[in-house]
């Protein structure tokens, strides 16, 4: 059983006993690999959790950058969410079509900007949907709304902050990949991607966290798949994965757990992997804390 915290991880029973809440703002945060074949908008229009807005992770991203979905400026996040209706005071619910994935990112992405009155819905729309709960397709009616950020330093981590982090052994690099991704014995879905991991790093599937239902883990459970992933948990951690998505999984359950100490690496193994220069391993992980 989920236990609520409107900052964290909310249950469909507390969502649904809230729809009607004039200070509730409900995002559709649905994304997909690239080679998964679905559209999360049309699927959007569709189908979603009535109030739900479409939450674009492509399009509310930094496009000076030539990786995907990285974190968008500060003015540009202000704009889109004003678009979107979402303001200062209201309480936010993030969820995605596939349970527990990408709405993560985006209640990251808040944090990101300082703002915590966030929750990601656990089990996400196909509970809701498994549970027989209303669906729309009508369009949400969308009014500006004032919202101020105030971005937080030290929530997203780059290459040369994770670099330092492999040289010096400071920080724990874990990455949410598949372990057949993670170990480079299977290719990566992002053409021109080298396979492998970053040095030292330490591979948690963000699917380990999830129970058979989609929804998140309890405390214990949390704690036992770090440690069963030989993660020290009384010492700093990195986040990663393919492109900055799912590492976000990882980042909810650390916060779930009380551990703050954590950043995001934003390019993730999208940057990573693309530049020669810099170090690859395959196969298991190795303990490489000591340089």
């Amino acid at each position: 059983m989920t236990v609520d915290d409107p900052r964290t991880l909310v249950s469909t029973r507390w969502l649904a006993e809230r729809l009607t809440d004039p200070d509730l703002r409900i995002l559709d945060a649905s994304w997909y690999l690239p080679d998964a074949g679905r559209d999360a908008r049309a699927e959007h229009e569709d189908a979603h959790i009535p109030g739900a807005r479409f939450f674009d992770i492509d399009e509310i991203a930094d496009h000076r950058s030539d990786l995907p979905h990285m974190l968008p400026p500060p003015e540009k996040f202000v704009s889109r969410l004003r678009a979107m209706g979402v303001g200062d005071g209201h309480q936010v619910v993030v969820y995605d079509g596939a349970g527990l994935f990408s709405a993560a990112r985006v209640w990251w992405m808040f944090r990101a900007m300082g703002k915590r009155d966030v929750a990601v819905l656990d089990g996400g729309l196909p509970k809701w949907r498994a549970e027989g709960r209303p669906l729309t397709d009508r369009p949400t009616l969308l009014r500006d709304r004032h919202i101020t950020v105030a971005p937080v330093r030290g929530m997203a981590a780059d290459a040369t902050e994770v670099a330092a982090a492999v040289k010096l052994g400071s920080d724990q690099i874990v990455d949410a990949r598949a372990p057949e991704r993670f170990e480079g014995r299977a290719p990566e879905p992002r053409p021109g991607l080298r396979s492998g991991h970053i040095p030292g790093a330490r591979n948690l599937f963000f699917r380990e966290l999830l129970r058979p239902d989609g929804t998140l883990r309890d405390e214990g459970e949390i704690r036992a798949a770090f440690e069963a992933a030989e993660i020290d948990l009384d010492r700093p951690v990195i986040t990663s994965c393919g492109s900055g998505v799912t590492a976000a999984v990882l980042s909810l359950a650390l916060e779930r757990i009380g551990k703050t100490d954590h950043r995001l690496y934003d390019g993730s193994w999208s940057e990573w992997g693309m530049f020669p220069d810099l170090p690859v391993e395959t196969g298991p992980a190795r303990d490489n804390s000591q340089g």
